[in-house]
């Protein structure tokens, strides 16, 4: 496999290209949260059930988590800057798609391809990263801005989300899209690197295999209207398809994802860290939007301004703080002190009250849950792509990322399994809070057993 280098670093114009970065990945994440609020006016227009409404979101999620490996497999085979500018155009163009849906097929499509432009546009975003910010302190204070806007994108989901149903109408929730995408696409050639870029063959096949038992899983778990045999059948063709996937990444000379990679120390622990993580945050963010909504009885608008004092808290300490504690303590010991903290903060909203305010029963919580994941998210994913080589950067990034996305679309399809057994068919506001209670104590559970491959694999590089 040959491997051309097409530029040195540090890059002349790094910081300004991190913004561009800092932007896409606010976008990725933003168009995970955005449509949420949406949900009962897109019902209501394209006349969704109550169960095909939830495809709304997996289908984007599933097919930016099922095409992650073959986003930084092509970063790497073609340079991140072009695959990253690929996404892009993808994902402006699927949000016009979605934005002018006129039935649910055209919905779900429309999502499905802004999912696969996430999917190009992600790991090229982070293997970019980590080419322009190679010191250290520099890679710490970058990574901090990119795990800021992260955040910063989830909770700017939800209260856009909120804000442009209710002053405009929820085709803007897409359109939002599309002039942030095109301003994107004409400062990334300017101003991002071309990247590495190395001769290798494309394994479709293996691609299409692995995207369809990550459909078919989720599918299996989420899928209500499915009798239990059929979604048992279902979990089982996927884990059948996934076995056939590692099979041919075994036996190829080009493999879409070389197994050897995750002999690098820590990736595989880092990976399953970044699963059980994100499968533990995205519910959090779910059920506390459903508390403050439905219990609390605040409005779309009103719910995204609760969440402001999460965002601001995460953006602050990840740009200012988390990069320092990295650097001073390692990101093992950072890590684990932020998913302790994550699993405190569910266990108190496990308490949260039928007759409860947002100064008692959200405010604390959520605080102490920002401070978790600004401790854990950055050095979570330093360790998942610990000890890749370079050439592999974008194929180990699309990994992290994968996990993370899995993590969230299983933990939250989980989560709302048990928490909907629970209910049962109650909707009174103490049984809605008795279910959400439920979901939190399992959320926390998911983040307390998130620690534990941290102190056992993990290691801390001398």
């Amino acid at each position: 496999m040959e491997t051309t280098i097409k530029h040195t670093v540090p890059y002349a114009r790094r910081w300004a290209a991190l913004a561009v970065i800092c932007t896409a990945q606010f976008m990725v994440i933003m168009d995970t949260s955005i449509i949420g609020v949406a949900l009962p006016a897109i019902q209501k227009d394209l006349g969704y059930s109550s169960s095909g409404l939830q495809w709304i979101f997996n289908a984007y999620v599933i097919l930016l988590g099922g095409l992650l490996l073959l986003g930084g497999k092509l970063s790497d085979m073609f340079g991140p800057r072009k695959i990253f500018m690929w996404g892009f155009g993808i994902l402006t163009a699927a949000s016009l798609l979605a934005g002018l849906a006129w039935s649910e097929a055209s919905m779900n499509i429309g999502r499905a391809l802004q999912g696969a432009g996430s999917a190009l546009i992600a790991p090229a975003a982070l293997t970019l990263l980590m080419t322009m910010f190679t010191d250290p302190k520099e890679q710490g204070k970058a990574f901090g801005f990119w795990g800021a806007s992260a955040a910063a994108g989830g909770s700017a989901g939800v209260f856009l989300g909120g804000l442009l149903t209710e002053t405009l109408t929820w085709p803007w929730v897409f359109y939002i899209n599309i002039p942030l995408g095109i301003v994107v696409l004409l400062l990334s050639k300017p101003l991002l690197l071309e990247g590495n870029t190395q001769k290798s063959k494309l394994d479709l096949m293996s691609a299409f295999i692995a995207t369809s038992s990550l459909v078919l899983l989720v599918y299996g778990i989420v899928s209500s209207e499915q009798t239990v045999i059929a979604r048992v059948i279902t979990i089982l063709v996927s884990l059948i398809l996934f076995g056939i996937f590692i099979s041919r990444q075994k036996r190829s000379k080009n493999p879409l994802l070389p197994l050897s990679i995750f002999k690098a120390p820590n990736l595989s622990a880092g990976n399953i860290v970044m699963m059980l993580m994100a499968g533990s945050w995205i519910p959090l963010w779910f059920y506390l939007n459903l508390y403050l909504q439905q219990v609390l009885q605040l409005s779309a608008f009103h719910s995204g301004l609760a969440l402001l004092p999460m965002t601001i808290v995460i953006m602050v300490l990840m740009v200012g703080f988390t990069g320092k504690l990295v650097a001073r303590f390692g990101f093992k010991r950072t890590l684990l002190a932020g998913l302790v903290t994550l699993t405190g903060s569910l266990i108190w909203f496990t308490q949260v009250d039928a007759n409860g305010s947002f100064l008692s029963d959200v405010l604390p919580a959520s605080i102490l849950a920002a401070i978790g994941m600004s401790l854990a998210y950055i050095p979570g994913t330093i360790a998942s792509m610990s000890g890749a080589k370079p050439e592999e950067t974008g194929l180990a990034s699309g990994i992290s990322n994968t996990s993370y996305q899995v993590g969230s679309a299983i933990g939250l399809a989980i989560i709302v399994a048990i928490a909907t057994t629970f209910l049962g068919s109650g909707t009174s506001k103490e049984e809605i809070t008795s279910s959400i209670q439920v979901a939190f104590g399992a959320a926390s559970l998911i983040a307390a057993i998130s620690a534990v491959p941290v102190l056992i694999y993990v290691k801390q590089p001398k």
